[in-house]
This record gives C-alpha cells, structure tokens and sequence, in this order.
C-alpha cells in the first residue's frame, strides 16, 4: 500500500504513523538504508505536526482576541514548576 504525501495527513494519521516508525526502529530488524528512509520520514512527520499544532496554536490565539480575552496563558505542571 503506498503511503499517501505527508501534507495530505491529518495530525492524528501523522502521529500513528510515526508511532509506527518509533516502534520499527526500536526493533531493530531493518537494515540500514530502510532505517534511514524511515528515520528522515519520521523527521518531516515530525515537522509537519510541529507546523499543524503552531497553526491551531495561532487560531485560538485568533479566537480569543475576537472574544476579549487577553491572551494565553503560561499552562504549567507539577513538572515544569520543579524543573524551573
């Protein structure tokens, strides 16, 4: 089955098949040259997601300028409070 262009994928078929690129390489059972392959596909899969989310991130910040709100906030965690 051919594997359709990576910005014809919707962020959710993105990140299955990267899950799928993670779990192939982790294997180890492929040689070389399809590792490669796969690593550089999982790199653009990668940037695309990256570039979907900025966009949905510019879209809300869109949305509640239109409604009043300020802006957004800084979202932290546990995590990142003990990390800072």
């Amino acid at each position: 089955m051919a594997r359709k262009k990576i910005e014809n994928l919707s962020f959710e078929e993105s990140i299955v098949e990267l899950e799928t690129i993670v779990q192939n390489l982790e294997q180890g059972d492929l040689d070389l040259e399809d590792s490669m392959a796969l690593f550089e596909r999982g790199l653009h899969l990668s940037k695309h997601n990256q570039e979907k989310l900025k966009g949905a991130e510019q879209q809300i910040n869109i949305l509640l300028e239109k409604n009043g709100q300020a802006r957004l906030e800084k979202f932290t965690t546990e995590e990142t409070s003990i990390s800072d």
